[in-house]
């Protein structure tokens, strides 16, 4: 069986990998005439370095970033509201949540492919269904036919649009500015990322390698994004701490990647009889759990262990049983958060905090502990 997937990013070449295992020999088509990464960072937590462990990569991807033992929401003083503590999951799983640079995982995963076909410069025209699969047709003017699709697309998926034309993209009402930097980071703030919430803002750092942090800031919009210059970063947060200030100083406004956060309104058809998304193209969602890529690495796990089982219809279906209540309990979980995070009404802020202080760590924990249970294919 040749498995065609659409689009290279983390879901993509994750399940390209998982096949290969398997004894497939995938083909990836992507748009990009180059696979270079805007400088950006991502967590890697538990359930995503599970995944990667049983590839073999966890080893590679540990040595390429910094692992994490806690995850904290601040106020805007930075000053601790609510902590997870990541060395629960560490004793249980014997793996850390890992920061690192989306360029240097991204790397690993292309490194760690043998078989697999890499079509660059190939963005999907029209998605033709046939009678026992698909004509994939490209910009560039080529063509296939493929019997097994994955659509790894994006949020913007054809392949998700060929199968559920009302899907619906929501627009979140903020602005998200990701920025790299080199900083000496505090020790007190090393090998954790901290979030700190303001009033309709918000600001987080973790550092990704020995000398350079990733950070984002995320502001609400009333007008629309254009409200808002990514040269004015220090004046919309002047209310933060110094530190926060250095950080957005020492980072040239020009290297910053802006976007407006969005998910998708979950959809409950993933599949057809010869394809099937994953990742953004079936659950995108807002990145305020940091568990986007996380899904869409679970997802390569499970599609592919449910199709060296089973036909590609019934693996199809396997897949969407297994995944989709997780799937679109984070992505309304992560736009629950975003709401609650960007409050402005002093009174409400104050008592979100206090909530979120007076919570037990155990109980905390335990909140993530399905989260970070690895879904796995049973026959």
């Amino acid at each position: 069986m040749t498995v065609d997937i659409i689009g290279a990013g983390i879901g993509g070449l994750t399940t390209a990998i998982a096949l290969e295992k398997k004894g497939f020999k995938p083909r990836i088509y992507e748009q990009a005439k180059s696979l270079k990464v805007i400088g950006a960072g991502i967590i890697l937590a538990s359930n995503a370095m599970q995944v990667y462990r049983c590839l073999g990569l966890d080893e590679s991807i540990k040595s390429e970033g910094i692992p994490l033992n806690a995850l904290n929401i601040t106020n805007e003083k930075l000053q601790l509201i609510s902590k997870v503590d990541l060395t629960h999951f560490r004793n249980k799983y014997n793996l850390q949540s890992i920061a690192i640079h989306r360029a240097k995982l991204q790397q690993v995963l292309l490194e760690s492919l043998k078989h697999t076909e890499l079509h660059l410069d190939h963005q999907l025209k029209q998605f033709t269904k046939q009678n026992s699969g698909y004509k994939l047709e490209f910009e560039n003017g080529k063509s296939v036919n493929s019997k097994v699709v994955i659509g790894a697309d994006g949020i913007h998926s054809k392949v998700r649009n060929a199968l559920n034309p009302g899907s619906q993209i929501r627009d979140m009402n903020q602005v998200c500015w990701r920025g790299v930097t080199k900083f000496d980071l505090p020790k007190v703030y090393r090998n954790e990322l901290n979030e700190a919430w303001g009033k309709g803002d918000r600001f987080a750092f973790v550092q990704f390698s020995p000398d350079e942090i990733y950070w984002y800031a995320v502001k609400s919009f009333t007008n629309g994004p254009e409200e808002f210059s990514k040269d004015k970063l220090g004046l919309y947060f002047q209310k933060y701490p110094t530190l926060i200030q250095e950080i957005i100083k020492k980072t040239a406004s020009e290297t910053l990647h802006t976007t407006v956060m969005k998910d998708l309104k979950p959809i409950h058809t993933w599949y057809d009889a010869h394809s099937c998304l994953i990742g953004d193209a079936a659950h995108a969602t807002s990145p305020n759990m940091g568990q986007g890529a996380c899904q869409s690495i679970e997802d390569a796990y499970v599609l592919a262990e449910s199709l060296s089982m089973q036909t590609a219809p019934e693996a199809f279906k396997s897949y969407e049983k297994i995944r989709m209540a997780k799937a679109h309990r984070v992505v309304n979980q992560s736009r629950q958060i975003g709401t609650m995070s960007h409050w402005k009404n002093p009174v409400a802020i104050s008592l979100r905090n206090l909530v979120l202080k007076s919570i037990p760590q155990q109980v905390t924990i335990s909140q993530l502990e399905d989260l970070f249970e690895l879904d796995r294919y049973s026959s």
